[in-house]
């Protein structure tokens, strides 16, 4: 492997590590399976699935949407 970097690749305007520190409090993405992916189009499916599977196998949590989920649901 190469260390060289293509000439089209312009990181002139980069800044080294900007998103270090939040990564490493931890991250909450996830990589689904590609047969998955393709039976829920966005995060709000997914979401919505995983608070239904929640609520059906008896978790007596309250599971609040964020302002943001809720306005596109």
């Amino acid at each position: 492997m190469s260390n060289d970097i293509e000439p089209e690749f312009d990181f002139s305007q980069g800044a080294r590590g900007k998103y270090h520190a939040k990564y490493l409090k931890g991250t909450n993405v996830v990589v689904l399976e590609p047969e998955i992916a393709k039976i829920f189009p966005d995060s709000i499916a997914v979401n919505n699935a995983l608070r239904t599977l929640i609520q059906a196998a008896g978790h007596n949590q309250t599971l609040q949407r964020t302002r943001k989920a809720r306005r596109r649901a």
